[in-house]
């Protein structure tokens, strides 16, 4: 391929990831949202976590799996809690991994 094409690929790939962010920054900069936006916006990152942790933990070889044999699911319990009351990062990472250790430590998993 030649430097120029690939440039211009970097250049476009750039523009594709950053300008969907940029713009409504921009745009909504200069306004003051209404209470109700602002209040349905503080759900969306809690709402993207969850839509991202959820099938991974109950999904085992595309079929729900909420049995024992499912330690991730049963580990992410007790560690969404600890996160609730702290609302610490580091608390849960903690939390969890030391619950899915012990488990494979004394069950064998």
């Amino acid at each position: 391929m030649d430097q120029k094409v690939i440039f211009l690929v970097i250049v476009g790939m750039a523009l594709v990831t950053y300008l969907p962010r940029l713009l409504p920054v921009w745009m909504l900069s200069s306004h003051t949202l209404p209470p109700l936006v602002a209040a349905w916006l503080r759900y969306v990152p809690v709402a993207v976590l969850a839509a991202l942790l959820l099938p991974p933990l109950v999904l085992q070889e595309d079929h729900i799996s909420l049995g024992v044999e499912n330690l991730f699911f049963w580990a992410a319990i007790p560690t969404f809690f600890v996160a609730w009351k702290t609302k610490s990062l580091f608390a849960s990472v903690v939390v969890g991994m030391s619950l899915v250790a012990a488990a494979r430590f004394v069950l064998g998993y």
